[in-house]
């Protein structure tokens, strides 16, 4: 009898489960390893307060078609929820509205001139269709070129600060024509209104219905297994997750491009050396259940100092009833690897938060806090750095015929979200096509 070809899949985030559920469609005899005790990765939800949410923000757009997609494949399109959203600055220690065309024009902080350059700028990038080009321009030098010098400090500068800290100097225009290029196709695909969307359950109700599937399936999932080391002898590739070795005949590696060079050690040292000189971003994201709204922006950017980088007000777009009536805010702050805000504990983090919260919103009271909760992620955004995709850009084959990687530093055109990652799973997939055919797993 013919055996099905074994496939095993180094990490459980929607990269992994995703791989896991196409190629047991095409016959594979799947295993999932997931380090954490859940599935989901940056999905996964979070306990805030008595209350179960994404332990990270997000947000569907209207035209983020592999995520809508998806959860159409799963029978959840029922679950999906839309709304416009409204959008606030903060900026010069006032808080303003920019959520129409008209409040734009009267955003005081600008002139005339530099609203026109800055709507410009915003045009420009929407209509750049070919975007490698921007990969050889440092970021602040494109924003000087179509901002002018005077936007670019202003407004600009501290958001891609806030973002990127430091490593805002090695990042590329790609990075923010990304961003443009995404909520520019959002307006035009929610009629010009901020559209945004999400299922009712948050991504939990979608890992739940994806991990059923998996499950009727047949495809393992093993949570709570720290992969050691993955190693390619020709004949098989073979998994080592503490005393025990699993063999297969294609192995997948989903997670970040530092841990995936030190489990492949037999990569070549080329490939090593591209793997570890991705730069990314990190994240520590504390959840609050407030009483009240703070200001009913789903986003507010923030170009003042502030120990977080936005305020993302998710009950401003999710209905507040699912929350007791309160209000779910996240505060994001986007971290290099070598900052020392990763040292902080819990309390030093919440005092620092809620002290700028007092200041931003003077009707907020730390009596309004029902519950923090912080999340803390090393490897999150793959910076869009200078020559990006010829230079760093990592394969989906590698030298070791049985490993491939498929993560989202193969995000070369986009900027991180469910969205994209969704979309490199599935160019991976067509990359390793004639290696999966050769194993009997046809598309």
């Amino acid at each position: 009898m013919k055996t099905s070809p074994r496939i095993g899949i180094v990490g459980g985030g929607f990269v992994g489960l995703f791989l896991a559920l196409r190629l047991r469609e095409r016959g594979g005899d799947v295993t999932v390893f997931e380090a954490a005790p859940e599935t989901g990765g940056l999905a996964a939800p979070a306990d805030i307060g008595p209350y179960r949410w994404d332990r990270f923000y997000h947000v569907i757009l209207l035209s983020d078609a592999h995520t809508l997609a998806l959860i159409g494949d799963l029978g959840l399109q029922d679950q999906l929820r839309w709304g416009v959203t409204r959008t606030g600055f903060y900026t010069e220690g006032a808080l303003y509205s920019l959520s129409d065309s008209l409040e734009f024009l009267r955003f005081p902080p600008l002139t005339l001139l530099d609203k026109a350059r800055l709507a410009a700028t915003i045009v420009v990038a929407s209509r750049i269709r070919d975007w490698r080009g921007l990969e050889a321009i440092p970021v602040v030098d494109w924003l000087r070129r179509w901002s002018g010098r005077r936007v670019t400090e202003k407004i600009w500068l501290p958001l891609l600060k806030s973002k990127l800290g430091e490593n805002y100097r090695v990042a590329s225009a790609a990075f923010i024509w990304a961003i443009i290029a995404r909520m520019y196709a959002a307006r035009r695909a929610g009629l010009k209104r901020e559209m945004f969307g999400y299922v009712d359950g948050g991504y939990e109700l979608v890992l739940q219905r994806l991990r059923s599937r998996l499950d009727e399936l047949g495809v393992r999932v093993a949570t709570g297994t720290r992969v050691d080391q993955i190693r390619d002898d020709r004949s098989y590739a073979r998994v080592s997750a503490g005393a025990t070795t699993h063999q297969f005949d294609q192995v997948i590696v989903t997670v970040p491009t530092p841990h995936a060079s030190k489990l492949c050690p037999q990569l070549a040292a080329e490939e090593k050396k591209r793997l570890d000189r991705v730069t990314y971003q990190g994240i520590v994201c504390a959840s609050l259940l407030l009483r009240k709204s703070l200001g009913g922006f789903y986003v507010t950017n923030i170009t003042d100092p502030a120990p977080f980088t936005g305020v993302i007000e998710m009950t401003a777009l999710v209905d507040r009833e699912r929350f007791g009536g309160h209000s779910l805010v996240y505060l994001p702050r986007y971290l290099a690897q070598d900052e020392e805000f990763w040292d902080l504990d819990d309390s030093s983090i919440k005092e620092r938060f809620l002290a700028a919260l007092e200041k931003m919103y003077p009707q907020f009271s730390r009596a309004d806090v029902l519950a923090f909760h912080v999340s803390r992620a090393r490897y999150v955004l793959p910076l869009s750095t200078i020559n990006y995709s010829r230079e760093l850009l990592p394969a989906v084959a590698t030298s070791l015929p049985g490993i491939a990687i498929i993560n989202s530093a193969q995000i070369a055109n986009g900027t991180l979200n469910v969205n994209e990652t969704l979309a490199v799973a599935k160019a991976g997939l067509a990359a390793l096509q004639s290696r999966l055919t050769a194993l009997g797993l046809e598309g």
